[in-house]
């Protein structure tokens, strides 16, 4: 972009073409904010700004979250009457539900009055983002009624909010609309439909679709391993490694070896997460970060290696969150490592003082070796402090026509109760 600037300023009389693409190139850089001293420039020359101009930078300001310059570029685009135009409205959609801000996002779709395909993906996919499974999932629906044909996008996008929701029923017959059509044969729909599977149980429905893809990429591949690691597949995830590296058409990255570290943890292969961990700076040149180290604290605490995964933290190029110290102290109440848990603890006090799951583990760990005193002393310094017990979490997971609810306990246990649902019509 240096020698773009360098070529820009020499020109007398840049175009709004010119304009629109250095933003749109600036925005793409290390520094996207110089895309907006860019547009000031361009409005002390006198140049109008059109459609593309406030689509590039609506949507630099969603990835930033910038949220204030955000909606200073939706008045501009109201002040130069484009607010309506087909791109820019889409675009403005598309940065608030990056922003987390849906409800407006909404209310900018419901204007639209006969909204496109382009337009539908959009506001289904701020309502998915945002967390608003069910409601991206109703739109899906109204949309069809519309007489909107959806295309790979809704398809992504929707079956994203199954998984999201765990709405098994829903995404098999999302699924059933689609088979023997070409879009099935798309391979960013089969991975979305071997995440949604996975992410809701059904990894065998998964695996089939996996092993029937034609063409597979790296998501492909890295969606089966994670899918099949999160289910305790262990053994079948690192055969789907194994031929994804014997077949050699990709190449591995960093999140392929996130899935193969969770699966050695989750299957007790500790050999083999010390291989693979290895083998992914040696051979690959992929340098770890903090989740693959997570994953290596997990994988050797679970199997009782607690002492060298405390050393590996210390030995950490990057600096250690309390997810990684939380993952260890639990491994020292399984294994009542309590000296080394009270170390945990005192690192884990300096990054989050006020969590209570810190001071309930340690507790749970006195109290498993019947140290009464040190238990009630921990719960004394918790009350002394006024740490709180956070509410427990609830997931709710959609199987055979009935949502299961998951509520997940202080100490990472889940209880599950059931619910009936109606089956979807």
């Amino acid at each position: 972009m240096d020698y773009a600037v360098s070529v820009f300023n020499g020109i007398e009389n840049p175009d709004g073409f010119l304009w629109n693409t250095m933003i749109r190139g600036l925005g793409k850089t290390k520094q996207p904010e110089k895309a907006f001293e860019f547009y000031k420039r361009m409005q002390e020359r006198g140049e109008v700004a059109d459609n593309f101009t406030f689509s590039f930078l609506l949507k630099f300001c969603g990835q930033l979250g910038l949220v204030m310059l955000g909606k200073q570029i939706h008045c501009d685009t109201m002040k130069h009457g484009l607010e309506s135009h087909v791109f820019v409205r889409n675009t403005l959609i598309h940065m608030y539900g990056m922003l987390k801000d849906f409800e407006t996002a909404r209310r900018l779709f419901e204007e639209i009055s006969m909204p496109d395909v382009v337009a539908w993906n959009t506001v289904i996919d701020c309502h998915v983002c945002c967390g608003k499974f069910k409601e991206a999932l109703d739109l899906f629906l109204r949309m069809l009624q519309c007489g909107i044909d959806p295309d790979e996008a809704t398809l992504v996008v929707t079956l994203s909010g199954c998984s999201g929701l765990g709405e098994l029923d829903f995404g098999r017959w999302v699924h059933s609309c689609i088979k023997g059509s070409d879009l099935s044969k798309i391979v960013s729909v089969s991975n979305s439909l071997i995440d949604m599977y996975a992410k809701c149980g059904a990894v065998e429905e998964a695996y089939e679709i996996f092993n029937n893809m034609k063409r597979k990429d790296i998501v492909s591949w890295n969606t089966m391993i994670i899918g099949l690691a999160a289910h305790g597949h262990a053994d079948e995830a690192l055969a789907v490694f194994s031929s994804m590296l014997q077949e050699k058409i990709e190449t591995p990255d960093e999140v392929t070896f996130m899935g193969v570290l969770s699966a050695c943890s989750h299957g007790g292969m500790v050999d083999y997460a010390r291989r693979y961990f290895d083998v992914m700076s040696k051979d690959y040149s992929i340098q770890p970060t903090i989740k693959h180290y997570g994953c290596m604290v997990d994988a050797l605490g679970r199997a009782g290696f607690v002492e060298e995964a405390y050393q590996l933290i210390r030995s950490m190029p990057i600096e250690c969150n309390a997810i990684v110290w939380r993952t260890l102290l639990a491994a020292c109440r399984v294994h009542g490592y309590i000296v080394l848990g009270e170390k945990v603890r005192n690192h884990l006090l300096e990054l989050e003082p006020g969590h209570s799951s810190d001071y309930v583990l340690l507790a749970n760990m006195y109290a498993s070796l019947g140290q009464w005193s040190e238990m009630a002393g921990v719960r004394k310094v918790m009350q002394d402090r006024g740490v709180q017990k956070t509410e427990p979490g609830n997931s709710f997971i959609g199987l055979h026509g009935r949502t299961i609810l998951e509520t997940e306990t202080e100490d990472g246990y889940k209880d599950k109760n059931t619910a009936c649902t109606p089956w979807l019509q």
